[in-house]
C-alpha cells in the first residue's frame, strides 16, 4: 500500500479552526465495520453504542506549553517545539530536550537561541527526521509555564488563545508530557464520564504522551517501509489486569483514540500473561494488522495520508473508512484535533 490509497479531498472550510461552545455538541459518525453501514448521530448518542461490561480506555496525558518563541543572538526569530525530555543535569540545572524547530535551516550545533534574558538553548546534535537536541539553560518545565504557548496544530491558522488551554486538554487530563491533545478524549465531559459508569461501564486511564510526528502525512512510498516515531507510555498494573479480565470474560474494549489503540496493543503485543506496562513505542499500525485487545474505537476524522488514518483504516477496513470520510465531506462534519467524532463498532 502506498500513501495515496489513503487521501481524500477536503475542503479547507471543513477544517475546525476553534472548539464549539460545549464539548459534547459535536456530531458522531458511527461506522459498523462489519455491514459499512454508517449512521448520523450527536455525539451524547454514543450511550446507545455502549453498555455494561464494556471497557473503555481514555489517555489522561496533559498537553503541555511546548511552542516557545526565541531569536538567535544575532537576530532572526526561532520557533522551538519541545517534544520530549531526553536526558537532565539536576546539579547543572540543564536539560536536554528533542525539539523540531522553525525555520530549521541554518540550525547547526552550537546554534543558541534565547527565549528570555535568563533562558535559552544551544543545539548540541541532530536527532534526523527533522528533530534536534537542545540543551536548556533553566528548569523547561517550570520556565515553559512562563514563556511556553499551547502548540496547537498547523492547521489551525491562529494563535492561541486562553480558551485553548482549557479546550485543547480532556476533562481527565493528569500527566504532563504531550505536544499535541488526544483529540478523542476532547467530546467527552464529566457529567458524561458519570452518565457511562452509572449504566455500568468500566473506565480506565492511561497515559501515551503524543507527539506531533504521528500526524503528519506520509508522502509516498510503500508505507510498510515507514516508521513512526518513539513516543512515551505508561499504564498501572491495576489497568493491565482490568483489560486481560475483559478480554478473557469475552468483554469489549474500547479505545478511545488513536493513541489508546496504539498504546495498549503495545502494552500486550507480547500477549496477555506478558504486558509491557511503560517504555517507547514505535508502533506503526496500518492494514494488515492484527489487533489483540481493541474492540471498537472512538476517533476524530484524521489527516489525508497520516499514520492515524491508516491506523483507522486497520481497523474499520480502507474502504469502508474511505467511503465514511467522503460522506462526512458530503454532509460537512467538522474535520481534525476540534472537529467532529467517529465511532467504529
Amino acid at each position: 500500500m502506498r500513501p495515496e490509497d489513503f487521501d481524500y479531498f477536503l475542503p479547507e472550510e471543513l477544517i475546525a479552526q476553534h472548539p464549539l461552545e460545549e464539548r459534547a455538541a459535536s456530531r458522531l459518525l458511527v461506522l459498523h465495520r462489519d455491514s459499512g453501514a454508517i449512521e448520523h448521530k450527536k455525539f451524547p448518542d454514543i450511550k446507545r453504542y455502549i453498555g455494561k461490561g464494556d471497557l473503555m480506555l481514555f489517555n489522561d496525558t496533559r498537553v503541555i506549553p511546548a511552542r516557545l518563541i526565541g531569536a538567535k543572538p544575532a537576530g532572526g526569530k526561532v520557533e522551538v517545539l519541545l517534544i520530549r525530555r531526553v536526558t537532565a543535569d539536576e546539579e547543572r540545572g540543564m536539560e536536554i530536550w528533542q525539539c523540531m524547530v522553525k525555520p530549521s535551516k541554518g540550525i547547526r550545533r552550537g546554534t543558541r537561541v534565547v527565549f528570555d534574558e535568563d533562558f535559552e538553548a544551544e543545539a548540541i546534535e541532530s536527532a534526523g527526521g527533522g528533530f534536534w537536541n537542545f540543551r536548556f539553560s533553566a528548569d523547561v518545565s517550570e520556565r515553559i509555564k512562563k514563556t511556553g504557548r499551547i502548540p496547537l496544530p498547523p492547521y489551525i491558522r491562529r494563535e492561541a488563545t486562553f480558551e485553548d488551554s482549557v479546550r485543547y486538554q480532556t476533562v481527565f487530563a493528569a500527566n504532563d508530557g504531550a505536544v499535541a491533545a488526544p483529540t478523542a478524549g476532547l467530546h467527552f465531559t464529566s457529567g458524561l464520564l458519570e452518565e457511562m459508569r452509572m449504566m455500568g461501564v468500566e473506565t480506565r486511564f492511561l497515559t501515551l504522551h503524543t507527539g506531533p510526528a504521528t500526524f503528519m502525512p506520509l508522502r509516498e512510498g510503500d508505507i510498510s517501509r515507514r516508521a513512526v516515531p518513539e513516543e512515551q507510555f505508561s499504564v498501572s498494573p491495576d489497568v493491565a489486569a482490568s483489560v486481560a479480565r475483559a478480554r478473557a470474560e469475552g468483554r469489549r474494549v474500547i479505545a478511545v483514540g488513536s493513541t489508546v489503540t496504539r498504546a495498549i496493543e503495545t502494552v500486550f503485543r507480547n500477549g496477555f500473561d506478558r504486558p509491557v506496562l511503560e517504555g517507547g513505542t514505535d508502533m506503526f499500525i496500518y492494514p494488515g494488522f492484527a489487533f489483540r485487545v481493541v474492540s471498537a474505537l472512538v476517533t476524530n476524522f484524521h489527516l489525508p495520508r497520516s499514520t492515524l488514518l491508516m491506523l483507522v483504516a486497520a481497523f474499520a477496513g480502507r474502504e469502508n473508512i474511505m467511503r465514511a470520510y467522503r460522506e462526512a465531506v458530503e454532509r460537512r462534519y467538522r474535520f481534525f484535533s476540534y472537529g467532529d467524532c467517529m465511532m467504529v463498532v
